[in-house]
């Protein structure tokens, strides 16, 4: 079994990169375990109560956040709780393999601190970058 953390961008991808999330872990990893961090379940809330498409894409992630495994965490902000959930020690709580994000400025920040991250490559396909 692999963990495969899913940021808010990641399960927003359904909708606005055509991007089957749950498919393309399955052909990407070994037995993928999605899990989310509560606070993109909640910027996912957030999200979805606006207009356009935007909110589209968020409802359409809340939706698919319901057959992630939430994760508990301190941090308040999105992107720095996937950022604590994936550099945690073990003895501190649930601990990731890898984390499926198609933001730029997170990706570089979990390689920098050598977590492996799936991204989005060419039109509607995942794969996986390693440190």
């Amino acid at each position: 079994m692999t963990t495969v953390l899913l940021d808010t961008n990641a399960l927003m991808m359904p909708v606005e990169c055509d991007v089957r999330v749950f498919d393309e872990l399955e052909r990407v990893l070994d037995d993928p375990e999605p899990v989310v961090p509560a606070a993109c379940v909640a910027e996912l809330e957030k999200l979805s109560d606006g207009q356009g498409e935007e909110a589209v894409a968020a409802s359409v992630g809340r939706d698919l956040a319901d057959r992630c495994e939430q994760i508990a965490h301190r941090e308040q902000y999105a992107d720095d709780a996937v950022v604590e959930i994936a550099t945690r020690d073990p003895d501190e709580g649930a601990t990731v393999d890898c984390v499926a994000t198609n933001d730029a400025d997170l990706r570089d920040r979990l390689l920098a601190r050598d977590v492996p991250v799936i991204g989005l490559r060419g039109r509607n396909e995942l794969a996986l970058t390693r440190p």
